[in-house]
């Protein structure tokens, strides 16, 4: 389980495909501290370490996890958005975040305002929703949504989040990666079960 507080920015420095899988190298400052079979979110992605050396330590994506996220689209040198695990009985700062992406998202406006940044996010509808003042999270950041619209919304970043995060490299048509609120997520299916029922 994760809470959608970013740790640091990793850097990916080795990109090595083998069949339908993804082996991604990442240089992160928390890298000697992390043990093989351990969990890490990757934008949001929960991947296990299965290497670590001097250079940095490996995960691996399957082709699904590669299909329903972002991390196809890496690059050597990209920024990546890095969170261990929670450790029990510390505080929940951000919100409950399994790292198991629910779809991707196209960023389509950003505007800078005073102070902070608004961006705003295109999604195919799958089931999934936002709601006003709900939860979200967006590259493993967990975020509050501004705007709630059918398949769009939106959110605000602070200068800290902007700084700290990967969204300061978003661009406008930029893929992201989406969790939904796990809540939301139990409370949709539970209507839409009991509309079947009815039917």
């Amino acid at each position: 389980m994760f809470t959608g507080i970013i740790e640091e920015l990793g850097e990916v420095v080795a990109l090595r495909k083998e069949k339908g899988n993804l082996h991604i190298k990442i240089q992160a400052e928390f890298k000697d501290e992390l043990q093989i079979d351990q969990s890490v979110a990757h934008n949001g992605v929960c991947l296990t370490v299965v290497e670590i050396d001097n250079e940095g330590y490996t995960v691996t994506a399957i082709d699904e996890t590669l299909q329903k996220s972002n991390l196809g689209d890496l690059k050597e040198g990209n920024e990546v958005n890095l969170e261990r695990c929670t450790v029990l009985g510390s505080r929940l700062d951000g919100h409950i975040v399994q790292g198991h992406v629910d779809q991707t998202a196209e960023c389509i406006n950003i505007e800078e305002e005073a102070g902070s940044w608004k961006f705003t996010f295109r999604f195919e509808n799958k089931g999934n929703v936002t709601v006003e003042k709900g939860s979200i999270t967006i590259n493993g950041v967990s975020l509050t949504v501004v705007d709630s619209k059918e398949n769009e919304f939106s959110v605000a970043i602070i200068p800290y989040t902007f700084e700290h995060t990967n969204f300061k490299q978003l661009k406008v048509g930029d893929k992201v990666n989406l969790e939904f609120d796990i809540i939301g997520k139990y409370v949709t299916k539970l209507i839409q079960h009991r509309l079947d029922t009815i039917r």
